[in-house]
Formats: C-alpha cells, structure tokens, sequence
C-alpha cells in the first residue's frame, strides 16, 4: 500500500462512510472500524494519562485517592461494559440480518436499562463514598480530603456509563467514527476542564481533586449530548423514530439476559482489581500511587489495543447475521495478531523507558520504585494481553459472554488472587508480587481464550 492510497482509505475511515462489512474485504473492514476505534481509545488514553500528570501535582494522597476509587468504581464500568456488549452483538447481529429498524429498538432498549442501573449507582456511591473508601483501606487523612471527588465520580456516573453504552451502539452498527468523535469531544473537554477546575483560573477558583472530578463528569456529559442529538437527527444507521421510543419487554430481557454474562465477565475481572489493589494498600500511599501511575500507563497502551479488539467483536456479529461464520472467525484472527505486534511494540518502548515514564508523574523515591517495577514486569506479558483481549471479545460479539465469564471467573479469581496474595504476603514481595501475578495470570487468560474461540461453538449462538 502506497502512502497516497494509506491516507485514503484512513481519511475514509475517520469520515466514517457506511460500508457493508459482510462484504468488503476483511483488511479493508478492520481498517475502516479499526481505525476510528483506536483514535477514540487513544483519546481515552490521553485522558486517562493527562488526568494523573494534574491529579499527582497535588500530593501522594490525591494519587491514591484516584486509584482507591476508580478500583470500586470499574464495579460501575463493568455494568456499562456489559450492557454495552450485548448492546453491540444485538445490534451488530440486526445490521448484519439487514434490519436497522430492529436494531434501533435494540439500542433504545439498552439505554433505558442502562439509565435505571446509573440512577440506582449514583445514589448508593453518594452516599457511601467515605466508607468505600475506608473499605478500601484508605487512611483517614485520606478520607478526609478525597472523599468529596469520589462523591462527584459516583453522583456523575449516568455520563460514563450512557457514553460507553451509546458508543457500543454505534460500534455494533458500524459507526465507529461517530463513537470516535463523541469520546473526543468528551475527553477533549476533559482535558481542558481539568488544570483549570483543579488549579483554578481567573474567577473560576482552585477546586483541587475534586475539581478533577467534575471536569470529568462535565466532559463526559457533554459527549452524551452529542451522541443524543447524532441517535435524534435521523441521519446515522440507527436513529430514533417514534416507534422505536417504547419500551420492549422482549428485547429488554434479551438484552439483560446477553449483557448479564457481560456483567459478571467484568465484574470478575473488576473485583479481581479491587482485590489487588486492597493488598497493595497494606503497603502505603506510595506503594498506591506507584501501582496506580503503572496501571495507567499500562492502560494507555491498552486501550487503542481495545480499539482493534472492539472492531473485531462487530465484524463477528455483523457477519453471523450474514450467515458467514468462516469470515468472522478469520476477521477474530487476523485482529488478535494486529493487536499482539502493536502491544509488542509498546512493550519495548514501556520496559527501556519504565523509570522515566513514572518519574514524569512523580519524583519520590518509592513511588518510582514500585511504578517502575510495576511498569516492567507486566510488560513481559504484553503479547498475551493482545491475544486474550481480542479473543474474549470476539465471543463477546458472537452473543457468547458466558465462556468469557466462566474463563474470567476460573483464571482471575480461582488463580490471579491467591497466586497475588501468595507471592505479595507469604513470600513477602510486597507490590513487586502483586506485578508478577498480573502479568503470569493474563498470559495463561489468553491461552484459555484462544483455545476456547478454536473450539468454535459460539458460531451456534443466537440472539
């Protein structure tokens, strides 16, 4: 492929042109979804990065503080995360049956529930946020000045979760270019927001962390309201006629019954986090914020890795509504090796820089310690991360979050915990332990999926 014919078929993807990705060669139906998909993760990175570079200027305790609650909040993303696949595969699996209509009933659906779980979680996060946080282990000082941020986090949750909802609509639909645009207008406002409700500017004053908080609720809702009027104006696959805007008891339990495995697949994979997180808080603040500097930037790496997976999971499901199986599996494929050899990459450049990159975040000495530590040793299972990630999603996709689940449930909690627990507190090796874990338990989460996707029964699912 020549230069010129690359930014074609890239400034084509970014427009986000509808094509029919039953039919266009699967190179070119990864590149199209693909593309925008990791944009939108690269701009989630960029967030996820430049939140903790202001977050960690106000002290050890305000980087804690981010990492205590966003290991209970993924409890919330894992909800959104769930309802967002099903969302996906039902709507996926209509535009490849050729049936937007259906698809759009599908997609109104899963906002009404999606909006009644956000309700019921923000209320419950209000008004418990100081005991989340003891729970977690956080130390009263801590408490005393992060609780406020994690009340702000929890009160604004209906942002995080439709935005991640509605994105997972329009991916299964094959918009992936209007999910790019929405998490970039969100985060984009994010990015802005953030030094000047944390650090304050003119008459706007100096909010500190929570200040971070509401720049992100703000930015977030933001990109919601965009997605609303894109759903409204009738010009994207899916949009809202008025038939479409009445509830659906069927289709609702369908959904439940697809975004349940989903749930329980991330709620594993979420508590699973808590967990780590609750033995690495035995250690200090500064064991804390290292781990949680480590985990973002392992995040950032991850997320446009996400991006090809998510794009792998729609052409499973729009091509078994299409009755092309063989298609869809080689489309899973092809993605999990793309996914590998980028994670590879980053990988490199992750082990050779570790020091510096956590220094940048943060100058003390054992922060950087352990952050670095962190940063290294999980890196050493990067591939695996890329074949694990592309796998599960994939069956996601198909409508199969059971096996997902199962496979999460088996390697997270039957092995990651103890395994974690083990090296951290009977052999001692603190945070460092904790790294091993993560990175053994991830690789040995993809060797299961890969062997799970092979056996080929999710070709058999119906939605």
């Amino acid at each position: 492929m020549t230069i010129r014919t690359f930014i074609y078929h890239f400034r084509k993807a970014v427009r986000g042109l509808e094509e029919d990705f039953t039919q266009i060669s699967i190179k070119k139906a990864i590149f199209y979804l693909s593309i925008p998909m990791i944009l939108e993760m690269v701009m989630e990175s960029l967030f996820a990065v430049v939140d903790i570079f202001f977050v960690g200027k106000l002290g050890v305790d305000a980087v804690a503080t981010v990492g205590l609650t966003e290991s209970v909040l993924t409890i919330i993303y894992s909800i959104a995360i769930g309802l967002s696949m099903a969302a996906t595969a039902i709507v996926a699996r209509r535009i490849g049956e050729k049936k937007p209509i259906e698809a759009s009933k599908a997609a109104f659906q899963a906002i009404m529930v999606c909006s009644i779980f956000a309700v019921a979680m923000a209320i419950l996060g209000v008004w418990q946020a100081e005991n989340m946080l003891s729970i977690m282990g956080g130390n009263p000082e801590l408490i005393a000045s992060g609780y406020k941020y994690t009340q702000v986090i929890f009160g604004g949750n209906v942002c995080v979760m439709l935005l991640f909802l509605i994105n997972g609509i329009f991916r299964g639909a094959g918009n992936a270019a209007i999910a790019m645009r929405a998490l970039w207008i969100a985060n984009g406002f994010n990015i802005i927001l953030d030094p000047i409700l944390i650090f304050g500017l003119g008459p706007i004053p100096a909010m500190g962390l929570e200040g971070a908080a509401w720049a992100t609720t703000t930015g977030r809702g933001i990109g919601v309201l965009f997605q609303l009027f894109v759903l409204f104006n009738g010009k994207s696959i899916i949009k809202f006629y008025w038939e479409s805007l009445q509830l659906n008891w069927k289709i609702v339990w369908t959904i439940i019954k697809v975004a349940s495995g989903g749930m329980g697949q991330f709620l594993i994979e979420s508590a699973s986090w808590i967990f780590l997180m609750r033995i690495i808080s035995e250690s200090g603040s500064s064991a804390l914020a290292g781990y949680t500097i480590a985990i973002r930037l392992i995040i950032f790496a991850l997320l446009p890795a996400f991006g090809l997976s998510n794009a792998s999971a729609t052409l499973v499901g729009q091509n078994l509504g299409a009755l092309q199986p063989a298609r869809a599996e080689k489309s899973a494929w092809f993605s999990a090796h793309l996914t590998a050899i980028f994670l590879g990459l980053c990988s490199i450049v992750f082990i050779a820089g570790a020091g510096y990159f956590i220094e940048i975040f943060n100058q003390e000495a054992a922060v950087i310690e352990v952050g670095r530590n962190g940063l290294i040793i999980i890196c050493l299972g990067y591939v695996f991360f890329g074949y694990g990630m592309v796998m599960s999603q994939s069956l996601n996709g198909a409508g199969d979050t059971r096996t997902p689940t199962i496979i999460n449930l088996a390697v997270l909690w039957g092995f990651q915990i103890p395994f974690a627990y083990f090296m951290a507190k009977v052999l001692g090796l603190g945070a460092t332990g904790v790294f091993v874990a993560i990175a053994i338990s991830h690789s040995v989460h993809a060797l299961v999926s890969a062997w799970a996707f092979n056996r080929g029964k999710w070709k058999l699912m119906e939605i």
